[in-house]
């Protein structure tokens, strides 16, 4: 291959989702609108409106928050990502969207993460396989 057509031609998220083993994290969680940070969360988001945590929800009695969304799991795309790759989430959504699976999207430095309802995993499961993503719990 030469530079120019490596220039040319984007990745294609299709070549990261091939074979990429999903990892079901064994907890379920809660997406927390809260202004206390607890000590052991999954992630925190605080932007200029509210400050949003992700926690296990076993972690929730004794902590004072305004709203949580309850039952969630956390899936793990174990794959490094490039920064230049463009639609590996927009591939994910997209099946997952067809199949009627609301999603809660997590990206850390080197990957992505989503969150789905635990009465969807199986739903699920069968979705990213048609990705050819490979499922691991």
């Amino acid at each position: 291959l030469n530079f120019y057509r490596l220039k040319t031609f984007p990745m294609q998220a299709s070549t990261y989702l091939k074979d990429c083993i999903v990892k079901v994290w064994p907890a379920t969680y809660a997406v927390v609108r809260t202004t206390t940070i607890p000590e052991d969360f999954v992630a925190v988001l605080k932007d200029y409106q509210e400050t949003t945590v992700i926690l296990d929800e076993v972690r929730l009695s004794g902590l004072s928050y305004e709203k949580a969304e309850k039952n969630w799991k956390i899936l793990s795309f174990e794959t490094v990502l490039p920064f230049e790759l463009v639609g590996f989430l927009a591939a994910v959504a997209t099946v997952l969207a067809t199949e009627k699976i609301s999603i809660f999207a997590l990206s850390a430095y080197s990957t992505d993460h989503i969150m789905v309802k635990a009465d969807k995993l199986e739903q699920t499961q069968k979705a990213l396989e048609k990705l050819g993503c490979i499922w691991k719990e």
